[in-house]
């Protein structure tokens, strides 16, 4: 199977609608060029996805000619009998009797408090035992602490889906690169998710594009992103939610004949991540003062940390689902009562206005 997805929570709209022509025209040339992988769920496009998917793959190609991944919306879900309800409904939005890969969706630590007690890693394993999916896994998104005790705990999970890409690579929250790891060392392929981060790393500043221009001037900056998630070595799959023809073919061109990054390609991307780290708004550092005097144990340099990706990212990141899990014990930006405990402690940053605009962007999805 080659390396590249068709994620499908970003098909391209008319009016308020999936423009299924558009569509079709993008899976025909998907296919063409010999790309079989569709991801999607109960819940993109308000619940058209798996429908629109029916009509632009299921009842256009032969079953056994494409691949298809959906998840359980673990969230929506209150009982065993409410999951597979959900899962048959998904079977018939798609118009199949299986599908290829099942995920329970969006997994943190209160997702994976319901599934110990719902039983739900059991009724994936019923639906394998039945013929009904052929794989069984989790979309993540917490810390690696917490994805190596699901991995220990259910060894029979055999894909991890992943937020993953060089900008988070090293982020103390998403920790792309630590969970990749504890995926590798339980023997798991890892699903890329979010490899361009929402589209941001394909708009570059001018000073990042020209260094990775001067090893190859002719490559998109979506190649770079998702050959670095593809160049690793247990990585089964990199998804991407491509809008239109002109990102289709993009990514199939350079995905086809897939080569790895080289050596002085994986010290471009290095060299890019590293600057776009580079002089965030918020220093953290110099927030722990201000943390350590705030009477509310609001997690202050946690947020700044957020707010800083949220920024350089140029607010099309999906932060918001690393919020709750990322603060842990700690008080909510919404907590800050501007009661003066922190003023002049951090230099000239101003930390209500700080964690007002956190609590205006960062924790809502």
């Amino acid at each position: 199977m080659k390396k590249l997805g068709f994620g499908c929570m970003r098909f391209p709209m008319d009016g308020g609608k999936v423009d299924v022509e558009a569509v079709k025209a993008m899976v025909d040339e998907f296919m063409r060029r010999g790309f079989t992988y569709f991801d999607t769920s109960y819940v993109y496009h308000g619940g058209d996805s798996e429908k629109v998917l029916r009509e632009v793959l299921v009842e256009r190609y032969p079953r056994d000619s494409f691949t298809i991944t959906t998840k359980s919306p673990v969230f929506m879900i209150d009982s065993r009998e409410s999951f597979r309800r959900i899962f048959d409904e998904q079977l018939a939005r798609l118009g199949t009797n299986h599908v290829d890969y099942y995920w329970l969706h969006a997994i943190n630590a209160d997702g994976y408090r319901k599934v110990e007690d719902l039983g739900l890693v059991d009724e994936l394993s019923e639906l394998k035992a039945e013929g009904l999916t052929r794989h069984i896994g989790v979309s993540y998104h917490d810390s690696p602490q917490l994805l190596d005790r699901i991995l220990t705990d259910h060894p029979e999970l055999e894909y991890v889906q992943l937020q993953l890409n060089y900008f988070d690579w090293e982020s103390p929250y998403v920790a792309s690169r630590e969970c990749y790891e504890v995926c590798a060392r339980h023997g798991k392929q890892a699903i890329v998710m979010e490899p361009v981060k929402g589209g941001a790393l394909a708009s570059l500043p001018e000073g990042c594009l020209g260094r990775l221009r001067r090893v190859d001037p002719d490559a998109s900056p979506a190649s770079w992103a998702i050959r670095f998630a593809a160049s690793l070595d247990d990585v089964l799959v990199v998804l991407s939610g491509m809008s239109d023809m002109a990102q289709m073919r993009d990514n199939t061109s350079f995905m086809e004949d897939f080569v790895p990054l080289g050596e002085a390609e994986r010290a471009a991307v290095a060299d890019v991540a590293t600057e776009l780290r580079r002089g965030m708004r918020y220093d953290p550092s110099s927030l722990e003062a201000a943390q350590d005097a705030c009477p509310k144990g609001i997690g202050i340099v946690k947020i700044a940390q957020m707010m800083n990706d949220h920024l350089r990212m140029g607010g099309r990141t999906n932060t918001c689902i690393y919020y709750d899990t990322f603060l842990g014990d700690a008080a909510r930006a919404f907590a800050c009562d501007d009661c003066g405990r922190c003023a002049g402690l951090s230099g000239d940053v101003d930390v209500p206005a700080m964690l007002r605009e956190a609590d205006e962007t960062i924790t809502h999805f």
